[in-house]
């Protein structure tokens, strides 16, 4: 089976403010449409700069990663559910396949395809109680490169 490559996680530096927690809200209802950067940082009362800034220093991504990221579990699921790569790629807000696979790549440290054909070949994961799954699959995992 293939193991998760590491690569960086959302994770809370610190509480997040009021604004940042707006735009975060925002991000995640709408991360499948374009978003822009001047958008979030009025919806979080601050300049586009710092913004970014703020953003970083709070989520651990910055607000262009964290959305791909979004997309990319997103494409997951539908990958999952057997909705065509390039079909899932649109859906959840990529250009088309390739660009999916660039970040899908970044997250899961395989392919979209690869992840597939690990799916097929390895059994779901056992239901642990209350229904949920034993072990997540190709969850992505903290590092220490930089965003």
């Amino acid at each position: 089976m293939l193991q998760p490559v590491s690569s960086p996680v959302a994770r809370a530096v610190e509480p997040a403010s009021p604004g940042i927690r707006r735009a975060l809200s925002h991000i995640e209802r709408h991360f499948t449409e374009a978003l822009y950067l001047d958008d979030l940082a009025s919806l979080a009362g601050l300049s586009v700069c710092r913004f970014v800034t703020v953003f970083r220093r709070q989520v651990g991504l910055t607000p262009h990663r964290f959305v791909c990221r979004e997309r990319v579990r997103y494409a997951r699921a539908l990958l999952a559910d057997g909705v065509p790569a390039a079909q899932a790629a649109l859906d959840a807000g990529f250009f088309d396949q390739s660009h999916l696979s660039r970040h899908f790549k970044s997250v899961y440290g395989v392919t979209p395809g690869r992840y597939l054909r690990e799916q097929v070949q390895s059994p779901p994961p056992r239901a642990g109680r209350l229904g949920y799954p034993a072990r997540a699959a190709f969850s992505p995992v903290s590092s220490s490169r930089p965003a």
